[in-house]
């Protein structure tokens, strides 16, 4: 559907003005991508990149009909040609991912096939260029897999441009017959104007097309090999090859290149009027530039090993390569009772754009609100501008309420990756308000002149716009995931009703199945939350002090706020357990809860079996008896005085190998928790219940060092924890990108070993940040 707009009377769901449902309605309030500081020559530069994340190669442009290329290969798979297109998280490819990508102009890529390594190169440059947003070329290199450059394996390779706009593309003339350097394609555009696409290999290649008039990029792939497979089945050569042929007016153009390893590939895109020109001649100095920026921006000691230099390059490489464009509408849950007619209806958000980076290319190639934060605690220090015009793209998708949806599911691409169930966005949720971690380090940065003059001046600018919508986000979290008691916060969403899950799912906070009151209710008492909500407190009074904004026409008072929930004694009142020495949730509670198989009857009549959720035991409210994560929020957030017996108690839980400690990471959930690595459904395996994760152990490594450099009759103590699980961290992630060539998203608990996503160099990158021992600083700047 498209999106429901109801009649009749006024709605108090709607916005007076426009008659438009609230929810969807922009912030009134100038976007912070309108300044000045995006516009003009930072546009153009950054119009080009390899903003396709969710394909293991692809180029696009920033804007929502771009002209789109990308890379397809064939490789036998159980006796069957498979083609590789859109990035998997399976075993099949032996490892892949950015080698170097500095996030604008430059990125190298390594993929390892079966018995072949493609290296992919991405090189953009505006010098020279006639068009809009300058030229770029990529090169691809086939390498043999065991560096023996006498054998020669034969490689099918599909390079493709596709017109989103439906644009014709016009069919170069020598594409069956390539000269040293052949025009593949050619076209026109309004944004760049006259383009061409070249060709150029010192290698014998053999060149096959076919041409499609589709606006399907999403199965562009089954495409290809319905055409390859009805070339074979006719018997014409006997051989896998494309068509030659083309349906009139093709917007999308797929060319097949035979050749064997040991080949290079240069396809060169050229905008205006002027000739061909390749930039790879650039492609060495990038590379060396890539490596000086790293080490000074990072400030690596040289006593370090080379393998911890391949991680950490790794580690901003894929980051920063990972960086995606997207465009399209989110969809938005409404309930039943107000302006949705069944639970598939849904209201559309406006259509935007989002520049974001990504937590994992195969898994989770879209934008992810809690996680962005901590990715560009990362990227700031690599590219403070890259970070400005993220943080502001997702503040710009912010609602007249100032609600953010947490998660962007934006364009056709980003919608295949995802079951359908949960795509629509809950206005009633949040996510943890991270962004705020990068507003406090770019304020921190300021204060410490990490920032050029011109640097500071963009910050700067940009809070001031940005001060407005920071402010409707913390009402929006203050109003709507405020307790029963003062100083209290829950977060929304969770299902009071299932009879399916364990202990029902807290998605808005992040930590999805980590256990939480087994009955969900308005009583609940979260700690996380709380603690989000004084680093949201505190930054917000740290902005108005240092942006001298006290005058303006603020609502909240923050520094009160603030100086709420840092309160000690009111904080160890609502959540401090002194049996477990530990902060703990407060709701509707019993341990006595079970998932138990029971006899069903089927919509159809059949006798099935299914796991229920069963209650032995009377809930009541209690602080909730599970030690992890969430436990160490005050920890983290360093509300606990450095002389405080209550640190100590801290210290000891970390380091307690009966608890979370181990020699890999801390883990997410205690060991002595009931629920400790428990299926939360029939199907639903632990995912927070256990598992290493590497954003909350730099936060607590953050508070360790934090409390080891502070007077207090702990440092010592502080000290050594820290270094112990610096080190534990380290090797564990270098061990396993060394077995498997990636850094993953979580971590086994038992055996360290990587687990979930592959390539998941969304906050597992923070390790680079531990590796440089930068954390993040809590102590009030001003």
């Amino acid at each position: 559907m498209t999106g429901l707009i109801p009649s009749g009377d006024i709605n108090p769901l709607l916005d007076d003005e426009s008659q438009r449902p609230r929810v969807i309605t922009p912030f009134p309030s100038p976007k912070l991508t309108d300044l000045s500081m995006f516009q003009g020559d930072h546009k153009e530069s950054m119009y080009w990149g390899t903003y396709r994340p969710q394909v293991y190669f692809g180029v696009r442009a920033r804007t929502p009909k771009s002209l789109v290329a990308g890379l397809m290969w064939l490789v036998m798979k159980d006796g069957k040609q498979v083609m590789r297109h859109f990035c998997e998280n399976s075993a099949d490819l032996k490892s892949f991912g950015w080698r170097e990508h500095n996030g604008r102009d430059f990125g190298r890529q390594e993929l390892f096939e079966q018995d072949m390594v493609l290296e992919t190169s991405f090189v953009k440059s505006k010098e020279g260029s006639l068009g809009y947003g300058g030229d770029w070329s990529i090169r691809i290199n086939v390498k043999n897999m065991l560096n023996d450059d006498e054998v020669k394996r034969s490689a099918h390779l599909f390079f493709y441009l596709a017109d989103e706009g439906g644009n014709g593309v016009n069919l170069g003339k020598d594409v069956l017959g390539l000269k040293e350097s052949s025009v593949l394609a050619s076209g026109s555009r309004q944004d760049v104007g006259n383009w061409q696409m070249h060709l150029k290999s010192q290698n014998h290649l053999e060149t096959h097309y076919c041409g499609f008039k589709t606006p399907d990029i999403v199965n562009l792939s089954n495409l290809v090999q319905q055409n390859l497979t009805a070339q074979f089945q006719e018997g014409k050569s006997g051989l896998l090859q494309l068509s030659d042929t083309s349906e009139d007016s093709s917007n999308i153009y797929v060319f097949q290149i035979s050749t064997t390893t040991q080949s290079t590939i240069d396809i060169a895109f050229v905008s205006g009027k002027r000739e061909e020109a390749s930039n790879m001649e650039k492609r060495i100095m990038s590379l060396t530039e890539f490596d000086a920026k790293f080490k000074e921006c990072f400030n690596l000691s040289e006593k370090l090993d080379p393998e911890t230099f391949v991680v950490g390059k790794a580690a901003i490489g894929n980051m920063l390569g990972g960086i995606g464009y997207f465009y399209g509408q989110s969809k938005i849950h409404v309930p039943k009772s107000t302006l949705a007619k069944s639970e598939d209806d849904f209201l559309l958000y406006w259509p935007a754009e989002l520049y974001t980076a990504v937590p994992s290319r195969p898994v989770f190639p879209r934008g992810f609100l809690w996680d962005e934060g901590f990715h560009q605690l990362l990227i700031w220090r690599w590219d403070v501008h890259i970070t400005l015009e993220i943080v502001g793209n997702w503040l710009d998708l912010m609602n007249i309420d100032g609600w953010i949806p947490r998660e962007q599911i934006l364009g056709a691409e980003a919608l295949s990756k995802i079951p359908k169930q949960y795509v629509a966005q809950f206005p009633s949720n949040g996510n943890p308000p991270t962004l705020l971690l990068v507003i406090r380090d770019l304020i921190n940065g300021i204060r410490t002149e990490k920032f050029s003059k011109a640097e500071r001046d963009e910050v700067l600018s940009f809070l001031d716009r940005a001060f407005v919508r920071l402010d409707a986000w913390f009402k929006w979290f203050n109003t709507s995931q405020i307790g029963k008691e003062k100083g209290s916060y829950y977060w929304h969403g969770r299902d009071n009703i299932t009879n399916k899950e364990l202990n029902p799912q807290s998605l808005s906070s992040g930590f999805d199945d980590y256990p939480r009151a087994s009955h969900p209710s308005e009583d609940e008492r979260h700690v996380d939350l709380r603690c989000w909500m004084y680093l949201a407190a505190d930054c917000m009074n740290s902005i108005q002090e240092f942006m001298g904004k006290k005058d303006r026409l603020v609502t909240e008072d923050y520094s009160s706020i603030a100086k709420l929930l840092s309160d000690f004694n009111l904080l160890n009142q609502m959540h401090y357990d002194q049996d477990h020495g530990a902060y703990l949730d407060f709701g509707n509670h019993t341990e006595e809860v079970r998932l138990i198989w029971k006899e069903v009857i089927t919509k159809d009549g059949r006798l099935s079996r299914e796991l229920v959720r069963e209650t032995f035991g009377k809930p009541e409210l209690r602080l909730v008896p599970h030690i992890g994560y969430v436990s160490f929020f005050p920890f983290m957030f360093r509300i606990i005085p450095a002389d405080s017996s209550i640190l100590n108690k801290q210290l000891d839980l970390i380091s307690n190998r009966n608890i979370v400690w181990s020699d890999y990471g801390l883990l997410s959930l205690a060991k002595t928790s009931s629920l400790y690595m428990k299926y939360n459904t029939e199907h639903e395996a632990p995912y927070w219940r256990g598992a290493i994760w590497m954003n909350m152990n730099y936060m607590i490594l953050s508070s360790l060092h934090h409390y080891s450099t502070v007077d207090g009759p702990y440092r010592s103590k502080a000290r050594t924890i820290y270094e112990e699980l610096r080190s534990n961290l380290i090797r564990n992630v270098i061990r396993n990108y060394d077995q498997t060539g990636y850094i993953w998203e979580h971590y086994d608990q038992t055996k360290g070993t990587g687990e979930g996503a592959r390539v998941f160099t969304g906050w597992s990158a923070l390790i680079l940040l531990i590796m440089s021992e930068e954390y993040l600083l809590f102590k009030k700047p001003f």
